[in-house]
């Protein structure tokens, strides 16, 4: 559902279902996300056009499909998959033309979090969720040559949610290592300067378009934050978090994210539980035991 800055619903986007990690096409036109199956209860990767209103299905593998991520000419579409067993990366044109493509294979677990701008490489996190008893690495792999993973920030904490700035100089993401969810930021691709941007907890964190406002979840109950950011030389500046609205999400946390800013930053697409029409049914099961 789309919501402005108040927190005011305006539409709706697609029927009913279990949606992952939407993503904001560059030209801001289509929305890629994952669609969750309840027969196989395994994910597909769905285009939403959003001037028509149409959705198509992108990937078809029996597998699970799922963290998309457009390049920054809008041609492709990098996602997790994990048809081999472990999470690998594949693409796939945005049109749907063509077979999958694998794009990195290995043992451990991949998780797609964002593409550079230069469209040079791919940010990942390892591991399983961003929960209190995950460890999550980021890494980085580029895209042409030998594609040999590079490792961003590999320590004893939760490292995950990545995102890179419209210019590709910084880098957003969420880690645990002062024992609570908070924003950091941190140089691109090298990881040289760090510099916290939620005050009180946070996750989630998504760029405006043009690189000087940054969106993340923070407080309980969840709230939209936003704060105002620039570059000053070499260093990254973040004034004061300012709470937006009350966001009424998808209960769950161990996914990469559950809404995307549009170009602008003034509205929102949020993963929002479906409003129901009538009382929720309510099941008995007998002799559970």
């Amino acid at each position: 559902a789309w919501f402005d800055r108040t927190g005011r619903r305006l539409d709706t986007l697609g029927e009913t279902a279990d949606y992952t990690n939407p993503v904001l096409s560059p030209d801001g036109k289509r929305i890629a996300v994952g669609r969750r199956d309840s027969k196989t209860l395994t994910r597909d990767v769905w285009l939403f056009e959003l001037e028509r209103g149409t959705a198509s299905r992108l990937t078809f593998d029996p597998a699970d499909d799922f963290n998309p991520a457009f390049s920054r000419d809008g041609t492709r579409v990098l996602f997790t998959s994990t048809r081999k067993g472990p999470r690998d990366i594949y693409g796939k044109a945005s049109t749907g033309v063509g077979e999958d493509e694998p794009v990195l294979e290995s043992e451990n677990a991949k998780n797609v979090d964002d593409l550079s701008p230069d469209g040079r490489f791919v940010v990942y996190d390892t591991g399983g969720g961003v929960g209190a008893e995950a460890v999550n690495d980021l890494w980085v792999a580029p895209l042409d040559g030998d594609r040999k993973p590079i490792p961003f920030l590999v320590r004893p904490f939760t490292d995950t949610q990545a995102q890179i700035s419209p210019d590709g100089r910084f880098i957003a993401y969420t880690s645990n290592e002062s024992g609570a969810q908070e924003v950091y930021v941190m140089d691109f691709p090298k990881p040289t300067g760090k510099w916290k941007v939620s005050t009180e907890g946070g996750a989630e964190p998504q760029w405006r378009r043009d690189g000087r406002e940054l969106f993340y979840l923070g407080g309980r109950p969840r709230k939209l934050m936003a704060v105002d950011v620039r570059a000053v030389g070499t260093t990254f500046q973040a004034g004061v978090p300012r709470a937006l609205f009350e966001a009424n999400l998808d209960p769950r946390t161990n996914i990469r994210n559950r809404y995307v800013v549009s170009p602008d930053g003034q509205r929102f697409l949020i993963i929002a539980p479906a409003e129901q029409a009538g009382p929720t049914p309510l099941t008995v099961v007998l002799n559970w035991r």
